[in-house]
């Protein structure tokens, strides 16, 4: 009978290390692997055919082992890249090698009948779009803010003209450098008349200012919802850009409407956990004060004031159908 909670994630991991101590308190059976240990300390025999239609065999870590159908739950968190197991090896062969590995092991692993999924990978990978995530929201009524995605200078000079003050995001974080470590461009006010030709160059994320009057992250886990209140002390308008530690927080409680819509967006990606991120622009009760900014569906959440409450509950997620099975 299928019992065990897969963790899928590197080995410096905090945010999985505390669902792992969580699991581990309630007795469950974890086996925590990182795909891209591949080799000597990873190794696997899968097996399938048409009289038993479900991949069978073992999978091997240097300290576990399991069996694809003793796996209830996999919590995908936030692995290796395969690319960086064969870092050593000459272009052509290192990209082959991580390709092979990634459809091979990783097709077995995201694809495991009967488990549930935090979130499953595939499901994650639609919904980091911000395109696709800005038109959800919207269509769920939720109030986002104007936006134009461009790459022509004309078009961002109107769209200023009309929506301005204007900030610039950018779609995805900056990719690791030469040595390795990756960065990150916060969102920045865009001054007037800053605009040039070099915009063709690829796409850019325009969006009218908020006048908001403050910053809300929501973590939905299941059904159940965290929201907290966030304030940088310097009023920076990206408050991720400063020390995380000196955040002031407080909980806030998220209109129904919101809520509703909240759950209604996990559900339409296939996805069971969410981080969103919201402007206020007044009180947190009227609904129509609330400006949905994104969602980050492997968000972090370990630094907040509730992350013990936000652990429980994604340890209630993962051993529900073991407890229920029991």
């Amino acid at each position: 009978m299928a019992s065990t909670v897969l963790v899928v994630t590197a080995l410096e991991d905090v945010t999985a290390d505390l669902v792992v101590a969580a699991l581990n308190e309630r007795e469950a059976s974890v086996v925590r692997v990182d795909p891209a240990d591949i080799g000597p300390a990873l190794t696997f025999g899968f097996r399938i055919d048409g009289d038993r239609p479900a991949w069978s065999g073992r999978l091997r870590t240097a300290s576990r082992e399991v069996e694809p159908g003793e796996v209830a739950a996999v919590y995908y968190r936030r692995p290796t890249p395969y690319g960086t197991r064969f870092a050593h090896l000459p272009r052509q062969q290192r990209d082959f090698a991580a390709a092979e590995a990634r459809h091979g092991l990783g097709g077995v692993l995201n694809a495991l009948s009967g488990a549930r999924y935090v979130n499953h990978p595939a499901a994650v990978a639609r919904a980091e779009s911000k395109p696709a995530q800005l038109h959800r929201l919207a269509r769920l009524g939720l109030r986002i803010p104007p936006t134009l995605i461009t790459n022509d200078r004309e078009a961002a000079e109107e769209f200023a003209a009309v929506h301005g003050p204007v900030v610039c995001k950018t779609f995805r974080g900056l990719p690791a450098g030469d040595d390795g470590r990756a960065g990150a461009i916060w969102t920045q006010r865009v001054a007037p008349g800053t605009f040039d030709d070099t915009l063709t160059v690829t796409a850019h994320l325009f969006q009218a200012e908020i006048p908001k009057t403050g910053d809300v992250r929501v973590t939905v886990v299941g059904r159940r919802v965290f929201a907290q209140q966030i304030a940088a002390p310097d009023g920076a308008l990206d408050w991720r850009r400063g020390d995380w530690g000196a955040l002031r927080h407080a909980p806030i409680t998220v209109p129904p409407l919101v809520e509703a819509a909240l759950h209604a967006y996990l559900a339409s990606f296939g996805l069971v956990f969410g981080c969103f991120d919201f402007a206020l622009t007044g009180d947190g009760d009227d609904p129509e004060h609330w400006t949905a900014i994104e969602c980050n569906p492997n968000g972090q959440w370990g630094w907040l004031p509730d992350a013990p409450a936000i652990t429980e509950a994604f340890a209630d997620l993962l051993t529900v159908e073991r407890e229920g099975r029991s």
